[in-house]
């Protein structure tokens, strides 16, 4: 085996780090909302008139995605029925109600990814389901714990504010609803502002342009279920974006459109998926109580740095924990330093990123294409993608790589995209420059929080987050953050975190209910000593400068001082996941407060 050069990869990553590095940053964005509101709109539903609401309810929800789903069935089985989920699109899902470009799929395993598969009685399709099935699943849950009964869609929040004296939550919307709610939970998720790429001239193009998650197919023709885009058969498109959207809809645009121009800054690291449908029998076999939880927590041990049994998933994620645990146990005991691991972990990422950059050269056949499809940066600097028909997509003659060697797209015309000095004509273009990840909450959200003496959550906030437990935030009572940050943090399969966080959820309002409590918040001494111990630790795995630019770093940029306190737990995942659970058996609560 030829021994890794560090050094020579670390060169190599910084040159092509260096190349993507632009001053503005963040602000090279531009909302999608912001810059074109038509496009922007909902083409999936339309909007329903209906009177505005003025009512009170025991429990509201803003977001309608997975957290929303999952913390409604746990409170509908705590015996809450009044609950409510205020929801800006038109149905369930998130950001799977948003995103139904062709090929859309979940990128960590379907057992693990679909919450709820236990208490549905659903098996997955496929191993990665795709976007329709996530879709359906999402108004399945919807339907089985009846949570459509007070939904509203196409509504969005305006103001949240405590009301001392009635201690309830006063809730306005964009509808003209006026309602109280006893707890509100807030889950919009890192997902749902779609963002454009802030090129000169974007609103001159004369063809067709649409984002992603608006993907339009009166125009393309085909259906979100996979039916041909029969409709781009005379058509040139291009595609700007080249992360885990495009990955997977570019082999669909690349069968179906007469040309594809794809505009790459910086490629993405595209490993095997080995996607395959499910074997019923074989479901059958380990579908028993707890098996659902039994994965979840299974996937986290084998990314992290334990020593788990089995691989229940056995993925492209799982392997390269399996590399790192491989490269530690080959250290002798005495050489298990800090710095020994860390290099352990280094050489087993240089090793799992040759073999995917050796995979773009072995399957595309024009060697400057696959030489510029090559990902030069550790994979954890950009989310990895597992595809088996996006590298293969350019040995079509008809599908071309346009690789700006970092520079990205200079800017848009009448006729179409320039990039490195050439005019590109085309008839359409789409957008798959992704969400925005790294702005504040208030701006992502659209409203602030007015908690108890009319301090605001963007002021409380202002030197960075303070929670206990990642969930609820002192001086807010009633109130549930379902989110990642200052809990189990970022992991491969986001959803663990909600479904963990609706169980805390419903075990405290249970709690609260059963015994005639009005508020329950953290003690600020509780709040505090959480937030020094997740401090402890070694901080955010991601958003490291010294990788290339994107959203896990803030564009390269970095993060501020208020960022830093977006972490987790010291132990990883796992210990997080371990404390909250014992946390919530002990049943004393210790930290919360009930009134």
């Amino acid at each position: 085996m030829t021994p890794i050069d560090r050094e020579a990869i670390r060169r190599k990553y910084a040159v092509e780090r260096d190349k993507r590095l632009r001053a503005d940053g963040g602000a090279q964005y531009k909302r999608l909302e912001s810059e074109f509101s038509d496009l922007a709109a909902d083409p999936y539903n339309p909007v329903v008139a209906r009177e505005a609401v003025n009512d009170h309810v025991t429990f509201a929800f803003i977001g309608g995605g997975f957290a929303g789903l999952v913390v409604g069935a746990r409170l509908k089985e705590a015996g809450v029925d009044d609950y409510r989920i205020i929801e800006k699109g038109g149905d369930f899902g998130g950001t799977w109600y948003w995103n139904r470009y062709p090929g859309a799929q979940c990128d960590t395993a379907s057992m693990i990814y679909m919450p709820l598969l236990e208490e549905t009685g659903h098996m997955p399709s496929e191993k990665y389901a795709h976007a329709p099935e996530i879709r359906d699943h999402c108004s399945r849950i919807g339907e089985h714990y009846g949570l459509y009964e007070n939904a509203m869609f196409h509504t969005r929040v305006t103001d949240l504010a405590w009301d001392e004296t009635q201690k309830v939550w006063q809730i306005q919307t964009d509808r003209g609803d006026k309602f109280t709610a006893k707890y509100i939970g807030m889950g919009t998720g890192p997902l749902h502002v779609a963002k454009l790429p802030g090129l000169p001239g974007i609103e001159n193009f004369a063809g067709k342009s649409f984002h992603t998650s608006r993907w339009d197919y009166a125009y393309t023709g085909g259906t979100p279920e996979g039916e041909p885009m029969s409709k781009l058969s005379n058509k040139r498109v291009a595609i700007i974006g080249t992360g885990a959207t495009a990955v997977q809809c570019v082999p669909h645009l690349a069968r179906d459109a007469k040309e594809l121009f794809v505009f790459q800054r910086t490629p993405s690291s595209v490993d095997e998926r080995n996607n395959a449908a499910i074997d019923p029998t074989w479901f059958d076999s380990v579908n028993e109580p707890g098996w659902q939880k039994k994965w979840q927590e299974n996937f986290v041990a084998n990314l992290g740095m334990g020593f788990p049994t089995e691989d229940l998933v056995d993925d492209g994620w799982t392997d390269l924990g399996k590399r790192i645990r491989s490269q530690v146990i080959g250290l002798a005991p005495e050489q298990r330093t800090p710095a020994n691991i860390m290099a352990a972990w280094e050489d087993a990422d240089h090793g799992k990123m040759e073999e995917i950059r050796q995979r773009a050269a072995t399957i595309v056949d024009d060697p400057q294409t696959s030489e510029n499809l090559k990902a030069w940066y550790r994979q954890l600097c950009k989310r990895p993608c597992f595809h088996d028909e996006y590298l293969q997509a350019f040995n079509r003659p008809s599908t071309h790589l346009i690789d700006t060697d970092g520079k990205g797209v200079e800017r848009i015309t009448k006729k179409g995209v320039v990039a490195n000095g050439v005019e590109y004509e085309v008839d359409c273009i789409i957008y798959a420059s992704g969400f925005e990840v790294s702005t504040d909450f208030v701006s992502r959200s659209g409203y602030d929080v007015t908690g108890r003496g009319g301090i605001k959550l963007s002021e409380y906030w202002q030197d960075g987050m303070r929670s206990f437990h990642g969930l609820h935030v002192h001086g807010f009572p009633n109130l549930f953050f379902v989110q990642q940050n200052q809990a189990a943090a970022f992991i491969a399969n986001y959803p663990h975190n909600l479904v963990d966080h609706a169980e805390t959820v419903a075990t405290v309002v249970k709690h609260a209910q059963k015994n005639g409590y009005q508020e329950v918040e953290p003690t600020e001494e509780a709040q505090e000593k959480w937030v020094a111990f997740l401090l402890t630790g070694p901080g955010a795995r991601i958003g490291n400068i010294e990788c290339t630019p994107g959203y896990y770093n803030n564009e390269g940029q970095g993060f501020g001082e208020q960022e830093r306190f977006a972490l987790g737990h010291p132990a990883g995942a796992q210990g997080f996941f371990n404390h909250i659970e014992a946390w919530r058996n002990s049943g004393s609560f210790e930290g919360l407060a009930f009134k």
